[in-house]
């Protein structure tokens, strides 16, 4: 575990998402849309922050992720144009070339479990899946997949 762990991350990319129509009620349906995102490193190495822009839905996000190198655990922080807050942080650890990321939050006033996946990951190619649980972990529903490309550097 290092703090270079998301070094595979820096730079552009192109990514197809599906995501859950609605999320936790046994839906099926899946939508598809588009977007880019860049990422490079702060701190010195010490984190990263990335920023994507999705057009067809109408806002930018950004995602901070810093290491922590005395508990050896990364923390993901998401923000979005559409709300003036940090969402809590996701915090997890690499382990056999998968990340794994946990972290309590809500859904329409239901405290759940996040979870993202970081896996599959290449030198032009990555696969980040976001699940949720409403039972603590015992069961996941994945509602978010984005299959990232990497993409020609612009300026």
């Amino acid at each position: 575990m290092s703090a270079g762990n998301f070094d595979f991350l820096h730079g552009s990319w192109r990514i197809s998402h599906r995501t859950l129509k609605e999320r936790l009620t046994g839906c099926q349906e899946w939508e598809a849309f588009e977007s880019t995102m860049r990422c490079w490193p702060i701190l010195g190495g010490a984190a990263n922050m990335d920023e994507g822009y999705f057009p067809s839905r109408g806002f930018c996000g950004m995602t901070i992720r810093l290491y922590d190198k005395d508990a050896d655990t990364w923390s993901l922080f998401w923000i979005d144009s559409r709300f003036a807050r940090i969402e809590p942080p996701v915090t997890g650890r690499f382990a056999d070339g998968v990340g794994t990321f946990l972290g309590p939050d809500t859904h329409n006033g239901i405290p759940v479990v996040c979870r993202y996946l970081w896996s599959d990951i290449t030198a032009d190619s990555v696969r980040w899946a976001q699940a949720l649980s409403a039972d603590d972990g015992a069961t996941w529903e994945t509602n978010w997949v984005m299959e990232m490309t990497r993409a020609e550097e612009t300026s």
